[in-house]
């Protein structure tokens, strides 16, 4: 399988340092406190739909964040979505944050959601979008499938810092619609990539280096299918994070609510050096 993976230059100079030295480090150099990191999340059900097939992904003492929506009608969506929320808690449990331990965790839980299909009819075509972001004290580890996404704000710019694994996705990235033609397109709700829908899976992975001020955010299609970017764009830079994550959930709502809606932001502190 191929994966995706993505650093940039000052990322991988860092963890490159940081392998390479730090046993040296750990002798030499005092226990450094956590970075503080404030955590605002909430799920909401929508203005249509009967139930949330949402799950939000919040373990601060494992410092792993995110949102898994899920599909394949009322019992399996709300099942998919919380066995990934389970599953990847319990299979990253005790690890340190890395790609590799990411990898697997998502891959284990593909496997376990798969199985739990194959045995059950009323769960078969069951899936779910996982997205998430995994906290070490210098890096941000995101790991995604699907058409949920994570985003960072820094610097008063919101960019997006995972692929959709859409059809419409596809299509924007090979050029042949404009991301403002996809916003409206009809096909916009066809995933081609999910979590337990298929024996293998595979998994975007990425790495970027924590900065003191970054907002991160891990958000369902019922908030960036509902609200253009520029809009939470606007909302983070106006907005303190704790009155940021209430105005979009509610920007949503406005727009329509036309699907469950979830929001994780973290406000990023002060790294230890």
């Amino acid at each position: 399988m191929n994966h995706k993976f993505s650093f940039n230059k000052k990322a991988l100079r860092r963890m490159t340092d940081f392998v390479l030295h730090r046993e040296e480090a750990a002798e030499e150099a005092p226990v450094a406190a956590q970075p503080a990191l404030r955590v605002y999340a909430l799920t909401d059900v929508g203005k249509v739909r009967a139930a949330n097939q949402d799950a939000l992904v919040v373990d601060e003492g494992m410092r792993l964040y995110g949102v898994a929506d899920g599909m394949g009608g009322h019992n399996g969506g709300e099942t998919a979505s919380a066995g990934a929320r389970d599953g990847l808690l319990a299979a990253l449990a005790g690890k340190e944050p890395s790609m590799t331990a990411l990898q697997d965790g998502i891959k284990q839980v593909n496997g376990d959601l798969f199985r739990q299909q194959a045995e059950d009819e009323r769960l078969s075509g069951m899936g779910t979008t996982l997205s998430v972001l995994w906290m070490s004290e210098h890096f941000a580890y995101i790991g995604h499938v699907g058409d949920s996404r994570v985003y960072l704000f820094r610097e008063d710019k919101l960019e997006q810092m995972t692929d959709d694994h859409s059809l419409v996705g596809e299509l924007v990235r090979a050029g042949f619609l404009t991301p403002e033609q996809a916003e409206n397109h009809p096909n916009k709700n066809v995933i081609l990539r999910a979590v337990g829908t298929e024996e293998g899976i595979d998994v975007d992975l990425a790495v970027e280096e924590r900065r003191a001020g970054d907002v991160w955010m891990v958000c369902s299609d019922g908030l960036h299918g509902m609200v253009p970017d520029s809009q939470m764009e606007a909302i983070l830079r106006a907005h303190k994070p704790e009155n940021a994550a209430k105005m979009l959930l509610d920007a949503a709502l406005d727009a329509g609510g036309r699907d469950n809606i979830s929001v994780v932001l973290l406000a990023d502190g002060e790294v230890a050096g």
